[in-house]
């Protein structure tokens, strides 16, 4: 819970980088701090870095560049409040996903966290999401949050066969190319020094280390749905540190950030039908492989 506090925090510090930087070349020094900050624990781990992993790694590190980058970009036209509840769409759009790639039928909860969530879109993106259009931050902060479902569905397809840290390595140091191979292509201009920058890209490349060790070690206690719903808690820190910081959202758009807090509570419930067998959150002897699969989360 407590790193959902931090978590939420991000969006704000992202908001606040993007403001001296421009938002790739701001993506590629954030997940190169990480990346260093990982790679320092792990240099022994990355001498048998195998060819699977290097596959998985270059994967999922796309997933995260398309997402923490859609995430940064739209951060330049919406409050950070708002980026951090349409980011969580994620998990309602992870079941979806899967039915369509890996043919696992939704559950009616996973439906009504799917329905909730995009009336919930429709009210926090304003006057043009009650009118059937949303404007192009949230569009494109949206597109981030289906990047991410991509990512956590490429974490289930190699958990278990590949190695935590050199992935994780892996993973970070493609997303930092990327994200400075793009600024290049598009032609951004390499920022000024300034104190506010490098405090920016230091703590959230520190954080983007300690959040996941923390999470690593906490998933290994928790099931992977009680952590799904204790992270739903994440965009309503963010709404509040927001809100401390000047940030006002009006009361649609207030409605519209609890309906997806809600649907991403909803879409992790499982309903047990009258004299159904009780089937356990993680299966007896599965304990390491879903302690490996939660290790992987970015």
């Amino acid at each position: 819970m407590l790193v959902t506090v931090f978590w939420g925090a991000t969006f704000l510090i992202v908001q606040l980088a993007v403001t001296v930087s421009e938002p790739f070349f701001f993506v590629g020094l954030r997940f190169g701090c990480a990346t260093l900050a990982i790679a320092v624990c792990s240099l022994g781990a990355l001498k048998r870095l195998t060819r699977q992993e290097l596959w998985a790694g270059l994967l999922i590190g796309i997933c995260i560049f398309l997402g923490y980058s859609s995430q940064t970009v739209g951060l330049q036209t919406i409050p950070s409040s708002k980026s951090a509840f349409i980011t969580a769409l994620y998990v309602p759009l992870v079941p979806l996903l899967q039915w369509i790639f890996l043919k696992r039928k939704p559950s009616v909860m996973n439906w009504a966290g799917v329905l909730l969530a995009f009336i919930g879109l429709a009210l926090l993106a304003g006057p043009e999401g009650t009118r059937g259009g949303v404007g192009w931050g949230e569009m494109i902060t949206a597109f981030g949050a289906l990047a991410i479902a991509v990512e956590i569905i490429l974490i289930s397809r190699f958990a278990g066969k590949i190695n935590l840290f050199r992935v994780t390595v892996v993973q970070l140091a493609v997303t930092s190319l990327v994200s400075f191979g793009v600024s290049a292509g598009v032609g951004e201009a390499v920022p000024d020094f300034s104190w506010l920058l490098f405090s920016c890209v230091l703590l959230l490349g520190v954080a983007s280390a300690v959040i996941q060790v923390t999470m690593n070690w906490a998933q290994k206690h928790v099931s992977a749905t009680r952590a799904t719903l204790i992270y739903a808690g994440e965009p309503v820190w963010a709404g509040i540190i927001g809100r401390l910081y000047g940030e006002r959202l009006p009361v649609l758009a207030l409605l519209g950030a609890v309906l997806i807090v809600l649907a991403v509570i909803i879409s992790e419930i499982k309903l047990k039908w009258p004299g159904a067998a009780k089937v356990p959150d993680v299966l007896p002897g599965a304990n390491k492989r879903q302690s490996k699969k939660q290790k992987l989360l970015p």
